[in-house]
């Protein structure tokens, strides 16, 4: 019989979330697909007519929890700037039903900044112990939330260049973090000795050349709907270690890799690993002979996991 699926806004998505181990859940998905238990498609980009933006669809399936799922996130150009939402559906693989709709904001920001932190923690060396932030949005400090307690960090330095415009409650969320975060006056104080580097932007272009750091370090990248988006130099992957989120589909989708492969002899072959070989093992922690560079691009497979975890937290509610 045909069911109408829960509706969850994103306030009740924010509330069920603080009961979720985010990053447990995306490691275990991210054994799943090196398991073949789980599928994850390429991402579907589709242009609106008349330059007036697009949507992206995510797309992803878990087969041990018998379930599969569509994120679609419009990104949708206006006068006053660019307007981005989501939506996660979730749907029975047994029944073929809907069995959730979801507003994605507080999905995507969770699971872009735990992938990180699975990230690190499968990467970053084990004595590292300076950490730079570069972003001061909700997702930076969903990083810092998610990242803070897998090193002994001694310091963690925070740079964005509109901190000076933020309201003394805007810093309050930041520093009230944690004791060890401090305001960079600039990206150059924030990332000096930084054995990590999170790049947590929404900025197209590129926000730091890796050639400034003293010495090799973990950079961590993220992305947005911009087109080809990057917040590293293209060219700067020819001089780094790369790793990703899912090797099967991020070089198609992410900004840098794209244009480094069309006008820097850069090529997909050479990312060293992704986080399902990572987390099963297949391949080494990097050595730190030069940068590390991992970048995601967000999956299906992500919201879908976490959108699965709300669900079975309010109906056992």
């Amino acid at each position: 019989m045909p069911s109408t699926p829960i509706v969850m806004t994103q306030a009740q998505a924010r509330e069920l979330l603080a009961h979720v181990d985010v990053p447990q859940i995306l490691r275990k998905l991210f054994r799943d697909l090196a398991a073949g238990q789980a599928v994850q498609p390429p991402q579907q980009l589709v242009a609106f007519p008349q330059g007036a933006g697009d949507f992206i669809n995510y797309l992803g399936v878990l087969a041990e929890d018998q379930v599969y799922g569509i994120k679609t996130s419009p990104y949708i150009v206006r006068e006053q700037g660019p307007l981005v939402t989501a939506w996660t559906l979730l749907m029975s693989m047994q029944t073929g039903q809907p069995l959730l709709l979801c507003d994605a904001a507080e999905l995507t920001t969770a699971r872009t900044a735990a992938t990180t932190a699975v990230a690190v923690d499968a990467l970053a060396p084990p004595q590292a112990r300076r950490l730079a932030v570069i972003g001061s949005g909700a997702v930076a400090r969903a990083h810092v939330q998610y990242v803070k307690g897998l090193r002994d960090w001694q310091c963690i330095n925070l740079y964005s260049p509109g901190l000076k415009d933020k309201s003394v409650e805007a810093l309050a969320l930041l520093t009230d973090l944690d004791p060890r975060l401090q305001m960079a006056e600039s990206l150059e104080a924030a990332v000096r000795d930084a054995d990590v580097v999170m790049l947590c932007t929404s900025s197209a272009r590129a926000v730091l050349d890796p050639q400034v750091l003293g010495k090799p370090a973990l950079i961590t990248s993220i992305s947005t709907n911009a087109p080809r988006a990057h917040e590293v130099p293209p060219q700067s992957l020819n001089d780094m270690e790369v790793f990703c989120d899912y090797r099967q589909t991020t070089p198609g989708s992410a900004g840098e890799m794209l244009i480094a492969g069309e006008q820097h002899g850069w090529d997909a072959s050479r990312i060293v690993g992704d986080l399902p070989e990572l987390l099963s093992e297949r391949v080494a922690r990097p050595r730190y002979e030069r940068h590390v560079f991992f970048r995601s691009i967000g999956l299906g497979l992500e919201d879908v996991a976490l959108a699965n975890a709300l669900y079975r937290l309010n109906v056992q509610d």
